[in-house]
């Protein structure tokens, strides 16, 4: 849903107006982004931010400069792009923003970060987009205009002592979900279902505490980017042995945000809401498995914003998902998503108010130092949809089919 809130955003920096009554939106907007990682050591690494899940992997031996009285300052970032084929395009709400084949940039992004010290910084810009499964694909130059500019990710941390606290605040990614905000982090190209429904990007501040095996980080920020500061956000991560592990996340609107409070209006529903993730993850040699579950829910409000009444009523979805990567080799990898989403209530949380949907993803991967390749193809269908909410030019068609390939540089 936040990737069909960025669409929504597109179609209205287009001027195409894809909302009518919030008792009726068609159009609504990784994971969990990892807490702020312990400082790096003197010499070049593998950056731990961005965070990337597997198997793609980043530079072992990243650009570094020495910036002085500022210490060591890492470059390193990513050059990507794609190219799409699919079934039932659309729904074709933007003159052809949405089509059966296309070629984009996905991203052309560079991070410029310090990760020791008592003060460090993160910074990451360029254009991005954002393919999902199950949502009309948005080309990387509206994306990122609509969405969080060419300054995605950025902010100040303080790590006094031995790095078991930190202090962060700027742009910070969000701590929902399993799976990150741009396709290089990712086990599939296309983010998923449950992705869909978390927030991407906060504005705030965030703690971050780790004592032996546990790690929390809890986070006051603007919910699904708002400008809003009402959002209570929480996570606890237990490392219970070296190929086990278990997150909790959950966050909250403690206030109430109005359509006078966003940029789009479809950022409404979520943001009155709540959601809460349990996640495990488990390795053992060549394999990887992490199942999640993910509950949301989103309260009743009315309100009268720039004269015009918005109803948004009460509204839930229960999501699963499975993550599975299996590794022939240091260079290929096959990573499979499967996920499931029901929803219920009045308000449209996915193709229509009470609608349902699965997906099957496959992504074949093979990555040479920081070049890497990858085929997908996935499959959704959704049931208890309303006509107009789910694919084609019409919206009327249930399924979707999508064929992708993705290559570049991770620098």
């Amino acid at each position: 849903m936040k990737k069909t809130i960025i669409f929504g955003a597109v179609c209205a920096v287009l001027g195409v107006n894809s909302l009518s009554t919030w008792a009726d939106d068609s159009t609504t907007p990784a994971a969990p982004a990892a807490p702020a990682a312990p400082a790096a050591p003197a010499g070049p690494t593998a950056m731990s931010t961005p965070a990337m899940t597997f198997p793609l992997v980043a530079n072992p031996n990243p650009l570094n400069v020495d910036a002085g009285p500022l210490g060591k300052i890492y470059v390193t970032g990513a050059l990507t792009g794609l190219g799409l084929a699919q079934s039932n395009a659309g729904p074709n709400i933007c003159n052809g923003c949405d089509k059966s084949t296309l070629l984009d940039v996905s991203n052309a992004q560079v991070v410029v970060q310090k990760t020791d010290g008592l003060w460090q910084f993160y910074l990451q810009g360029g254009g991005y987009s954002f393919p999902t499964v199950g949502v009309p694909y948005t080309r990387s130059a509206d994306a990122t205009d609509a969405s969080f500019g060419i300054l995605p990710l950025g902010y100040i941390k303080l790590a006094p002592g031995s790095g078991a606290f930190s202090l962060e605040a700027g742009k910070l990614p969000s701590l929902f979900g399993d799976e990150y905000m741009f396709t290089y982090e990712d086990p599939n190209i296309e983010r998923g279902l449950l992705w869909n429904q978390e927030n991407i990007v906060s504005r705030g501040v965030q703690a971050n505490y780790t004592t032996g095996p546990l790690a929390f980080s809890l986070s006051w920020n603007d919910g699904y980017y708002s400008n809003k500061y009402n959002w209570i956000t929480g996570s606890v991560a237990w490392t219970i042995n070296s190929a086990n592990s278990l997150s909790f996340v959950a966050g909250d609107n403690f206030d109430k945000t109005s359509p006078s409070d966003n940029i789009n209006s479809a950022f409404v529903p979520q943001n009155n809401g709540s959601m809460y993730n349990l996640i495990y993850t488990h390795t053992s040699g060549a394999w990887t498995i992490e199942p999640m579950l993910q509950y949301q829910e989103v309260q009743s409000n009315n309100f009268t914003a720039f004269g015009v009444p918005f109803v948004v009523s009460s509204a839930d979805a229960w999501g699963t998902s499975l993550l599975v990567n299996y590794a022939f080799n240091s260079n290929w990898s096959l990573p499979v998503r499967a996920e499931y989403e029901s929803t219920s209530g009045a308000t449209n949380l996915l193709y229509g108010p009470g609608s349902k949907a699965w997906s099957f993803t496959i992504t074949p991967t093979y990555q040479d130092k920081i070049f890497f390749g990858r085929f997908e193809l996935s499959y959704i269908e959704a049931n208890s949809s309303t006509a107009g909410d789910v694919f084609s030019d019409d919206g009327n068609s249930t399924s979707q089919a999508r064929a992708m390939l993705e290559t570049g540089i991770i620098y």
